[in-house]
């Protein structure tokens, strides 16, 4: 009785942990670059009573046996890496990585390389290019003040044309980066991840060579979530959460009734 108790509260905790996850995929449907995560489960320890296979008899053994599972955690919360869709903004510091091979990567207040698949870019003060939250592109770009247009080639070439001229002018090459196991990266927030032993290090290379995809101008890649998706998840979460709830509210009312037995 007792462990039925415990396993409808586990089954209910992984439950939340679950509708966490959907909450937070669809509070960043419209987040850029953002890639929808989901809850992975596995079943606790078996409280084993009579073991398969023991020998009953010179010829014969237990088919089966007695096992009791003890409930179920949240063993993981994996991101989806898949590309998401791509918006047209004509906005020429919109850049997009045209596939789900690559990363944009930029220097932290720390001086730490992150990664990220948004790919907003706006100019500072000293004419480099920075994200929203003021972290330098890597490797450093900088706008010259006369520059009168920017363009970026699908290859990751960037070049302006100035004030009085004709010809473009190349500023430099975008280096992005990609990983073995992506769904390793650390996530920090602010769009950015961070490696780990488990993502392995990263293989950079210009955009199109090596695997790598290429990159597209005036274009930005909006989340990889799927509303509709996600309210079926938080359904099966709440149906789930009220099944486990019914199961502790079951076995509390065995209890009630065992103990009452002596009236």
């Amino acid at each position: 009785m007792l462990r039925s108790l415990w396993s409808g509260a586990s089954g209910m905790i992984a439950q939340q942990t679950n509708l966490d996850v959907v909450a937070h995929n669809l509070a960043n449907v419209n987040t850029t670059g953002y890639k929808r995560r989901r809850a992975d489960f596995e079943d606790l320890l078996y409280q084993i009573d009579r073991q398969p296979g023991t020998p009953v008899d010179p010829n014969s053994v237990i088919p089966a046996g007695v096992q009791v599972g003890l409930g179920v955690r949240v063993i993981g919360t994996p991101s989806s890496m898949s590309e998401g869709n791509l918006q047209v903004t004509d906005n020429p510091l919109d850049w997009a990585i045209a596939g789900d091979q690559g990363y944009f990567q930029v220097i932290t207040q720390d001086g730490n390389i992150a990664y990220t698949r948004s790919g907003a870019w706006q100019i500072d003060g000293d004419g480099q290019i920075v994200s929203h939250d003021g972290y330098l592109l890597e490797p450093a770009i900088t706008i010259p003040e006369d520059a009168v247009s920017i363009s970026l080639s699908n290859d990751g070439t960037v070049s302006v044309k100035l004030a009085g001229e004709t010809e473009a002018q190349e500023l430099g090459q975008l280096e992005l980066a990609r990983f073995i196991n992506p769904v390793g990266l650390l996530a920090i927030g602010e769009n950015l991840f961070t490696e780990t032993d488990a993502s392995g290090a990263p293989i950079l290379a210009a955009p199109g060579v090596d695997g790598m995809s290429q990159v597209r101008q005036g274009i930005l890649e909006m989340s990889n979530v799927q509303v509709v998706d996600e309210m079926v998840n938080m359904i099966v979460a709440q149906r789930a959460y009220e099944a486990n709830s019914k199961t502790v509210q079951t076995a509390d009312d065995l209890l009630r009734i065992a103990n009452t037995l002596k009236r």
